[in-house]
């Protein structure tokens, strides 16, 4: 059997969890093609009720997630959690779990807002720093001239402070369909998960460093080093002060919680090792 489809049940830190998807870290991760994704995402649109959750898994996000118990309890709510990063496709290939499509932000969101041009559903652009979320939807419309931008606002707030409830208020006012929200982990799902009942919108999707790329603020990584797994060596290089703890301490760190549940899984009594 190949390792694309091969699975153990018996190990809690690793499941087959409900169809289509496979617990990493007790964490579902949706096994679903990107246009699967997509299309199941803008379905929600126009549905009513609350406002669907939709977060991404990293191997920096699922290192958090292992300290940080309202991260995991995020994640573990959400609707829908897919994989962005090769990380985490090789964590599933070593526990011998089945290995989730790869969906970045910088590539889907061109078919999210083709998607949502289609469809007349409008989007609202919150994170990153002043003015950045701001230009990343100007470019979304300068590709998609019909895409309804319903606002944009900056992440650089507390989520604690008056200026949160002001955000709040401006995106019930505008009423979007789908709240792109890139304030980097954990602070994204965190303010998610204690705002999206309160949001009139349909969807509510995390996006990490994402309008930092569309907007043109910081490059992409070619081609052939984001194929083939390399592209935290380019974020490393562009942006070392901010992305040295979590590459150069993370990545090491990450790994060694997947061979310690490698190791636990072949263990003659079964016992998952601890992960910390």
């Amino acid at each position: 059997m190949s390792t694309e489809t091969a699975f153990r049940t018996d190990d809690p830190s690793l499941t087959l969890a409900d169809d289509g998807q496979a617990r990493i870290f007790d964490i579902p991760v949706d096994l679903a093609p990107p246009h699967q994704l997509l299309a199941r995402i803008t379905g929600w649109v126009g549905q009513g009720g609350p406002p669907r959750r939709v977060m991404y898994v990293n191997a920096h996000v699922l290192n958090q997630s292992l300290e940080e118990s309202s991260l995991r309890d995020a994640l573990e709510q959400a609707d829908l959690v897919y994989c962005d990063g090769y990380g985490v496709r090789l964590a599933a290939r070593a526990l011998e779990a089945p290995i989730p499509h790869r969906m970045t932000g910088a590539d889907w969101v061109w078919d999210l807002a083709a998607l949502c041009e289609a469809q007349d559903a409008s989007v609202y652009l919150l994170g990153s720093e002043p003015m950045v979320a701001a230009q990343a939807a100007a470019r979304l419309r300068q590709r998609h001239p019909r895409l309804r931008v319903a606002g944009s606002h900056h992440g650089y707030f507390d989520l604690d402070s008056p200026h949160a409830e002001r955000v709040v208020e401006d995106l019930n006012a505008r009423r979007p369909d789908i709240v792109l929200v890139g304030m980097g982990s954990p602070k994204q799902e965190l303010w998610v998960q204690r705002t999206a009942p309160r949001l009139d919108a349909g969807v509510v999707w995390t996006v990490g460093a994402l309008f930092d790329y569309v907007s043109g603020r910081v490059p992409r990584a070619p081609r052939w080093l984001s194929d083939n797994g390399l592209e935290w060596i380019f974020r490393l290089a562009v942006e070392p002060q901010r992305m040295w703890r979590r590459y150069l301490v993370g990545n090491p760190q990450f790994l060694g919680r997947v061979a310690a549940q490698a190791r636990a899984r072949t263990d003659g009594d079964g016992a998952p090792t601890p992960l910390r």
